[in-house]
């Protein structure tokens, strides 16, 4: 068999989901709040940002709240008879996230998912303790 034949074995028994963890909407919703929290903290002091720091944080209150309602409805309207358990993150993590362009590893899928909110919340720290430091 010539090198370029050579095929790796690919896990056929990973289960496939098409739905993020809890545990990854529960943290979003915490990277926006830690944003809301560092804005304030760190920018707060100033009498003309107090409407600035308002309109931000009615911007991620609807922007979480919004689906986290959405949510609740789908649960409540929903018929999950033939629904399973969550499975652990644990369980979840380890299996495959599907797209419409294709399944990919769901540790990914939650890292590709966070990165974004984590930079802007990181970085909007990282902002505030320079401006404060300076």
């Amino acid at each position: 068999m010539n090198h370029s034949e050579v095929r790796l074995p690919v896990p056929r028994d990973r289960a496939v989901y098409d739905g993020l963890h809890p545990v990854v909407w529960r943290a979003i919703v915490a990277l926006a709040l830690w944003l809301v929290v560092s804005a304030w903290v760190f920018f707060g002091g100033a009498d003309y940002d107090g409407i600035t720091l308002a309109v931000v944080t009615g911007l991620f209150v609807v922007a979480i709240g919004i689906p986290v309602l959405l949510w609740r409805t789908w649960q409540r309207r929903a018929d999950h008879s033939d629904d399973a358990p969550t499975p652990s993150f644990r369980d979840w993590r380890s299996g495959e996230f599907a797209t419409w362009t294709g399944r990919h590893a769901a540790s990914g899928a939650a890292i590709e998912t966070l990165l974004p909110i984590a930079a802007v919340a990181f970085g909007m720290t990282a902002i505030g303790l320079v401006f404060v430091l300076a």
